[in-house]
């Protein structure tokens, strides 16, 4: 596999940093990381035996951590955060880390909270940027949401750019998902345009987690737990009436994980529909069939289904896009309920059809603890890389270790259910469903 996972930086680290580490080369010791350090793409042994045989160096990332060395005079720098897109359980917790590593970690005491994402960074919206201490950040991360604001959309880059480097801003930290990835990326091909030293970290947000080649994104594990809870009750409903069914649907524009995940965490579901599996309503092996002979059989049912499920069922319709350019998802959920119910009506079937669609709940609840934990580490290694000197790139997690990501390799393309691997086979072992 060739890929470029080499990490850009704005020149060579002079600065000694003021986080004191040991220089040894013991392995249980927590160590200065180099640059040099990397982390295996497939940690498998049969592609070790590969490279081995073929005399060829194996894909591997940029180990994210502290450096010895930075390429800031800690003295001038001034930092900035923004959170773009859509809420997402952890984006407080994000902002409360990174503010709390700039200030008692690097010392830095100018730190801009930029309001409302990219908006913030365009002076005619009149979105002040707000001055972020510690004490103002250090409850947030008991509530859900972002205390920035948030929008969707691009905004003009070099307008964007220019009003960075008034501000005297050359660390920005960008927060949020493909669209604002690829902002970030502009922003610091513009900053490299005209000279500008900037700095560009991302932390990919995406309750869906399918950021290309990031294990798991933070939000992600808060979105399964809440789903679950939330079809554990819709069991009980569905289980509660003759023919009942319940209908959830959860968030998932390209990917099905938070769906499947949910199902196995919960296996109760009867049927799961997600993006990436075609979906076959009518005909005797089709969903509408296979749930008449469930309720003939058990007389009640689950059904998972993800927001862009389904969506060639809508081709004759016009396509609309929202305001970062997303083709807009026309809802499925409501559609399956309607067909549903009028296949029932058409053939006489007795049911009993209760619609569910959590989505707002989910993603503005407040991150688990484990989701937590994994903010805290993604926003402090992003500090540590920014502080390096290196830009245009995106923390992440991948085999279990925090690695730095070129953007461009993150937003490549979007990660989706292999319909071949494991999960979706966990799936259908425990639905029972047929693989349509």
């Amino acid at each position: 596999m060739e890929l470029n996972t080499t990490i850009k930086t704005l020149g060579t680290p002079e600065y000694l940093t003021p986080i004191h580490l040991s220089r040894s080369d013991t392995d249980n010791i927590y160590n200065y990381i180099d640059d040099d350090d990397r982390v295996l793409y497939d940690t498998s042994l049969k592609s070790f035996l590969k490279h081995q045989n073929e005399n060829s160096v194996p894909v591997s990332f940029e180990k994210a951590g502290p450096r010895e060395k930075l390429y800031f005079n800690l003295s001038k720098v001034k930092a900035g955060i923004v959170t773009c897109g859509g809420l997402c359980p952890g984006l407080n917790n994000v902002i409360r880390s990174l503010v709390m590593e700039l200030w008692y970690r690097y010392k830095i005491k100018d730190i801009f909270g930029f309001r409302y994402g990219y908006e913030g960074l365009i002076p005619s919206y009149s979105h002040e940027p707000i001055l972020l201490r510690p004490d103002m950040v250090n409850p947030i991360y008991l509530q859900g949401g972002s205390i920035l604001g948030s929008s969707r959309g691009g905004q003009d880059v070099p307008e964007m750019v220019k009003y960075i480097k008034a501000l005297g801003v050359n660390v920005l930290f960008c927060i949020g998902g493909d669209g604002t990835l690829r902002g970030a990326r502009d922003i610091s091909e513009e900053a490299e345009k005209i000279k500008y030293k900037l700095s560009i970290a991302a932390i990919p947000k995406t309750i869906d987690n399918d950021v290309n080649f990031i294990e798991r994104s933070f939000g992600f594990e808060t979105a399964v737990s809440k789903a679950s809870s939330i079809i554990r009750d819709a069991h009980n409903e569905a289980y509660g009436a003759y023919n009942g069914i319940a209908l959830i649907k959860l968030m998932g524009r390209d990917s099905g994980f938070i769906a499947a995940h949910t199902t196995l965490t919960n296996q109760g579901v009867n049927f799961v529909l997600v993006p990436e599996a075609p979906l076959k309503l009518d005909g005797d092996d089709g969903f509408l069939n296979r749930l008449k002979k469930r309720l003939e059989r058990r007389h009640h049912a689950v059904i998972v289904v993800s927001e862009g499920a389904g969506q060639d069922l809508f081709k004759d319709l016009p396509v609309e896009k929202d305001a970062s350019g997303n083709i807009k998802k026309h809802d499925i959920g409501i559609y399956l309920k309607e067909r549903i119910s009028g296949y029932f009506d058409e053939i006489k079937f007795p049911h009993n059809i209760r619609y569910i669609d959590p989505s707002y709940i989910i993603r503005s609840a407040p991150a688990n603890a484990n989701d937590s934990k994994l903010c805290s580490q993604l926003a402090q290694n992003a500090v540590h890389g920014a502080l390096a000197g290196k830009t245009n790139f995106v923390v992440g997690l991948w085999n279990s270790q925090l690695v730095y990501l070129p953007i461009d390799l993150a937003v490549k393309e979007r990660k989706k259910i292999n319909l071949e691997g494991d999960l979706w086979w966990n799936v259908l072992e425990v639905t029972g469903q047929p693989n349509w």
